[in-house]
């Protein structure tokens, strides 16, 4: 209820933050916006718990906020679908109806290939969010189950690529006027920096950690060997 809560004031303040924006770009922006945000948090969560103690108290949220954000993606795709392309999939790759040719042809390769990265990023999530849970964890068994886990860095990069074309690249289209600089540019670079050092310094202290584990046992097993009573080869007399 909790991780809900903070969802629906999160999304109102991105609704808000856009109010000259058109209904199904509040709504779209809003709800990408707040996925985005509630996964960078599932990301977050652990590589946090390594490198403070005081945070390990979120690590059982991140779960939630990665179900959560998966479902908002969804919502985010449903408004898509109904609002920019009509339910019209061919153009949700890209292809516009010209009149002349009487025919589909291709006129925005990024906004095709964007939108391609987006439903794999989506199929993923759906599949790390369906299997979130203490019953996929007996059924599939410790192993199997942290594999799949683990596909959620592909996750985060998928997401990063998909976003970030949408915020710089897509309405930069020379044929049309291009848009005032949406705000939520630098906030989401700064966002996925902030992710990225997280990561690299949890994964740095977890290899020192074990560097010097080894280490240790290295040094132990030489100080038994050490004082071990000699063995005395028995000779035939």
């Amino acid at each position: 209820m909790l991780v809900l809560l903070a969802a629906g004031i999160g999304t109102y303040a991105f609704l808000e933050s856009r109010a000259e924006w058109s209904e199904m770009h509040r709504w779209n922006r809003a709800i990408g916006d707040m996925s985005v945000l509630l996964i960078a948090f599932s990301m977050a969560a652990g590589p946090l718990s390594r490198l403070w103690t005081g945070f390990r108290r979120a690590v059982p949220w991140r779960r939630e906020a990665g179900i959560y954000g998966v479902l908002l993606a969804v919502i985010h795709t449903i408004i898509i679908l109904d609002g920019w392309v009509d339910w019209n999939l061919i153009r949700l790759f890209g292809y516009e109806f010209h009149p002349v040719f009487e025919r589909y042809v291709m006129l925005q390769h990024g906004f095709g290939l964007a939108n391609v990265i987006g439903i794999v990023a989506l199929v993923y999530g759906a599949v790390l969010a369906s299997t979130s849970n203490n019953l996929s964890q007996r059924l599939f068994g410790g192993s199997v189950w942290k594999f799949v886990q683990q596909s959620s860095y592909v996750l985060w990069m998928l997401i990063i690529i998909h976003t970030a074309y949408f915020l710089y690249l897509h309405f930069q289209d020379f044929h049309r006027a291009v848009p005032d600089p949406n705000w939520a540019q630098l906030p989401f670079a700064g966002l996925v920096v902030f992710v990225t050092l997280l990561q690299v310094a949890a994964f740095l202290k977890t290899w020192r950690a074990k560097r010097r584990s080894r280490r240790a046992s290295a040094s132990w097993g030489r100080k038994a060997n050490a004082v071990a009573p000699p063995v005395i080869a028995e000779t035939e007399s």
